[in-house]
């Protein structure tokens, strides 16, 4: 039986995902886990901050009718700069609202459990991060944008964490 794992990393101006499916029984063998989708769902910088979360909750939604996951994963709330704090906040709020109101189960991993469980190395730096996902997932190159190969981590990490 597969099991079918979205990835966020959650963001105002851009939200990661990652969609995985993935042997229910977790396998140390790289590339058992297959990737469907990977991207961002963005919005209009400087447009108002409603607008911006508008779009996050529609996309969203739209994006878990497609994929259907069995559970989702989600990178907690981890800032060096106060100045995003609160707008990301509000954004991983939206998707914790779309998560809830679609009855899904959902995991959450800090940037430092999803490090360890990947790497082996809680602080590990973003290059060792996107070779450890290019290789899990027996890819020939690091996803792109940052934000897709991040959500990418977390779904991993929840499959790896089970």
């Amino acid at each position: 039986m597969a099991l079918t794992i979205l990835g966020l990393d959650p963001g105002l101006a851009r939200l990661g995902f990652g969609h995985i499916i993935c042997p229910a029984e977790r396998s140390s063998v790289p590339g058992v886990v297959q990737v469907v989708d990977f991207g961002t769902i963005e919005t209009l910088a400087g447009g108002e901050i409603g607008d911006r979360l508008a779009t996050i909750y529609s996309d969203l939604q739209e994006l878990i009718r497609e994929v259907r996951p069995d559970l989702v994963a989600i990178e907690k709330l981890f800032f060096y700069r106060m100045g995003n704090t609160i707008a990301v906040a509000q954004a991983r709020g939206i998707v914790l609202l779309v998560i809830a109101q679609a009855g899904l189960p959902y995991v959450e991993f800090t940037p430092a459990q999803i490090k360890q469980a990947l790497t082996g190395y809680g602080n590990a730096k973003k290059p060792e991060m996107q070779a450890a996902v290019a290789r899990e997932l027996a890819l020939e190159q690091v996803p792109q944008p940052d934000d897709a190969a991040d959500a990418l981590a977390v779904a991993l990490t929840a499959w790896l964490q089970q």
